[in-house]
């Protein structure tokens, strides 16, 4: 379980960094843009977008994941590092194919 924590907390930082580098380039990117006097590109306004939906869907599936790693933990003879990382890979993947199927409905209406 300690590996998983380890594992985790790595990937965890790991992505705040990537994100926080990710954002001060695109900053600079567009000051650079307006002190050349570029029109900044036009932000997506299409109406409703499904990222949050996505995310949601996600997460769920993820908690569902980490449930489910559990109850396998307990109920049988699964190592933990197994059952974890394959309950969580296996509940996310399904829940961004449910979204996918989602948006490919509302999009066709």
């Amino acid at each position: 379980m300690e590996s998983i924590q380890n594992v985790l907390v790595v990937a965890i930082v790991f992505s705040a960094i990537y994100g926080v580098i990710k954002l001060i380039i695109r900053r600079k990117e567009r000051l650079l843009m307006i002190e050349k006097g570029t029109n900044l590109p036009e932000l997506k306004s299409e109406g409703f977008t499904f990222s949050s939906l996505k995310f949601g869907v996600f997460f769920t599936g993820i908690g569902i994941g980490i449930l489910v790693a559990n109850i396998l933990c307990v109920t049988t003879r699964l190592q933990p590092e197994v059952a974890y990382f394959s309950m969580v890979f296996l509940f996310g993947g399904l829940s961004l194919v449910i979204h996918h199927l989602i948006e490919g409905r509302k999009k066709i209406e």
